[in-house]
């Protein structure tokens, strides 16, 4: 006999019963896409790792080549883990963490304390081509057992000084061989370690040298752009021990599950950084979220966010809002209150420290918030899977996860000291490296609205284009441009043509190859300068050339500024005895929109692929115009040319 399952009884499975049973029914792979928000329900506001390294061990089963089948879109990392102590709690901790980002991971695992042999050998995991990620994860013992016996500070120094050179010479041979990003890690000191040491001046000896150790490690990562070093002592910090001292005697067990499941997290953080998935904008709720209380039952003297017990805890939060803002993630509120109050307590109210102007956007109103979300997407032309909600409510939290499972959701909840830091615990905004352009980037959204209100003001699109009095110029990428450019290529997604994602040493790379053309395109018009808005990938063979990529930001579209530079750039090619230029479109989920712009500008299709990839060639004999209404400043070789009509 059969018994119903009734929708009360279905609720109370839990998300780890869920991916059980789609793993028992040969559906997991199918239904990838849904188990980033069944992790996020598992592992809950404080992020219970250890449930999430559960669920890791099952997600290990699943073929990232399956996920991948069904869902082309979907990238498997591969990533090749190698080390001193035993690592095995490591895998499942990964697993899980790729897959709360959507990613299906393919890990190799070499021998116990292989380490050395792994970094030397070119031929090892590490150094295997497709290896996105190369984790080296070390630990203390590294160093004390080298050690004689007895031993001082003066043979730690020593052994410190020998691993360090050891460890940056085979930095360097990775980073010239290897094809990944290499990860090595801060070691950290144990009291049992320190306290061989009787005598506290000899105690304060040895630590003053294992940090100027970690120091050293740190700075290798600052000289080369593919090595990342996890600094240890703040997941230390966080509380719990570094190992089990049973388990480092008897199983070689030198870090244990809590702290490798939080450096896990952080490798996790690390794979959406490389490949540009870093968040864009967080939106924040208003009461009990920014403010203590409810604006519109307690009124702007019955809120708090400083003077009161319970206010202090939101006005830290303020301050780590503003400042995230102040590093180029966009700042929007989405409250359900009237408008007018809430743009009051921000203008006037004496505790904010964030005011109207930190924000790009301010949806106050009694409409459901993923409409809302959706509203602040649409007018600052982004995707909402760049978007982080940060909010107090459950029914809201649980409303955006459910209608819009792209965006990240940090759930809040009534205790407010806790909300710094269950913001910051997932690194959603980290990125390799700020650049000026991030910095600008929430006042040059600000600006948009100027433009908007031109363009309602001018009577056609013509007379606007020519209000806006666009400058651009193109020009090879300049050393300082390097990083914006790489960010360019990771984060850009609409107007991408064939979303190559290029990491800073792969742009220095191709600059320096000859026949590669490495364009930046700088855009400034009456209302200010955008910066480094696009770039251009292109090489010459014979008498061909090839686009290999274009791209743009969204805050500049269908402003002219696409044509004008393939025009210069068509010109110039045809002026160096081209007799013809190839582009490609490789479609995604998100580039749709430019699927048609290079017949637009008079390119031919040539091929198409099952996939949909499309070829295009230009015969050079009929090059389009720079559009009259902007002008432009041009430099491929050194030789400049402007064009101002």
């Amino acid at each position: 006999m059969t018994t119903a399952v009734t929708t009360t009884e279905t609720e109370r499975v839990g998300p780890l019963d869920r991916l059980r049973a789609l793993h028992q029914e040969g559906r997991l792979a199918e239904e990838y896409p849904s188990v980033p928000g069944l992790l996020a329900e598992l592992i809950g506001p404080d992020g219970d790792l250890a449930a999430l390294a559960r669920a890791g061990r099952l997600l290990a089963r699943l073929s990232p080549d399956s996920v991948r089948e069904r869902h082309p879109g979907v990238q498997p990392a591969t990533v090749a883990v190698t080390g001193h102590g035993m690592l095995d709690a490591l895998t499942p901790a990964l697993t899980g963490q790729f897959a709360r980002h959507g990613i299906p991971l393919r890990t190799f695992d070499a021998e116990y304390d292989s380490w050395l042999r792994d970094l030397q050998d070119t031929t090892s995991p590490l150094y295997a081509p497709g290896t996105e990620i190369a984790l080296c994860v070390l630990d203390a013992q590294v160093v004390f057992d080298e050690l004689p016996l007895p031993w001082q500070v003066a043979d730690l120094a020593a052994a410190l000084e020998a691993r360090l050179r050891q460890i940056t010479a085979l930095v360097a041979r990775y980073t010239e061989h290897g094809p990944g990003t290499l990860v090595l890690n801060t070691l950290p000191l144990l009291p049992a370690h320190a306290h061989q040491l009787v005598d506290h001046a000899s105690r304060t000896e040895l630590s003053l040298r294992w940090r100027e150790f970690n120091c050293g490690l740190l700075r290798l990562a600052a000289e080369h752009p593919r090595l990342h070093v996890v600094d240890l002592d703040p997941l230390v910090a966080e509380g719990g021990p570094v190992r089990d001292s049973r388990l480092a005697a008897y199983a070689k067990v030198h870090l244990g599950e809590e702290l490798l499941g939080r450096y896990a997290r952080e490798i996790g953080h690390l794979a959406r950084t490389l490949r540009g998935r870093a968040k864009k904008v967080l939106v924040v709720d208003a009461d009990n979220t920014l403010w203590d209380g409810i604006l519109g039952d307690d009124g702007p003297d019955g809120i708090a966010a400083a003077t009161t017990y319970r206010g202090e805890a939101f006005g830290k939060f303020q301050r780590v809002v503003k400042q995230i803002g102040a590093q180029g993630v966009l700042l929007a509120v989405c409250s359900k209150n009237d408008r007018e109050p809430v743009l009051g307590v921000l203008r006037d109210h004496p505790d904010m420290t964030l005011r109207e102007a930190d924000f790009t956007r301010v949806n106050a109103n009694w409409d459901p918030k993923d409409g809302n979300l959706r509203d602040i997407a649409a007018r600052l032309n982004l995707g909402v899977d760049s978007f982080v909600f940060a909010d107090d409510s459950p029914f809201e939290c649980g409303l955006v996860a459910s209608s819009l499972p792209e965006v990240a959701v940090v759930r809040l909840d009534e205790e407010p000291a806790l909300h710094v830091d269950r913001l910051l615990a997932d690194g959603w905004f980290d990125v390799r490296a700020l650049t000026a352009e991030d910095r600008l980037r929430a006042g040059q959204y600000r600006s948009e609205a100027a433009r908007q209100d031109l363009q309602d003001s001018a009577g056609s699109m013509e007379d606007y284009l020519r209000a806006l009095d666009i400058r651009l110029e193109v020009s090879p990428v300049r050393d300082h441009e390097v990083a914006r450019i790489a960010q360019i290529t990771l984060r850009t997604n609409q107007f991408n043509l064939t979303t190559r994602r290029l990491q800073e040493a792969d742009v220095r790379r191709l600059r320096a190859e000859p026949g590669q053309l490495v364009l930046a395109m700088r855009a400034r018009d009456r209302f200010g300068d955008n910066g480094v808005i696009g770039a251009v990938f292109a090489h010459g063979d014979g008498d061909t050339w090839t686009i290999d990529n274009m791209l743009l930001s969204c805050r500049v579209f269908a402003r002219g500024i696409e044509q004008a530079t393939v025009s210069s750039l068509l010109a110039h090619a045809r002026d160096s005895g081209a007799a013809a230029v190839h582009a490609g479109y490789r479609p995604t989920a998100k580039n749709h929109r430019v699927r048609d712009f290079w017949p637009s500008l008079g390119f031919a299709t040539t091929a198409e692929s099952e996939d949909g990839a499309l070829e295009f060639r230009h015969d050079l004999t009929d090059v389009p115009p720079v559009p009259g209404h902007l002008s432009l400043t041009v430099s491929f070789s050194g030789e400049t040319t402007e064009s101002t009509v």
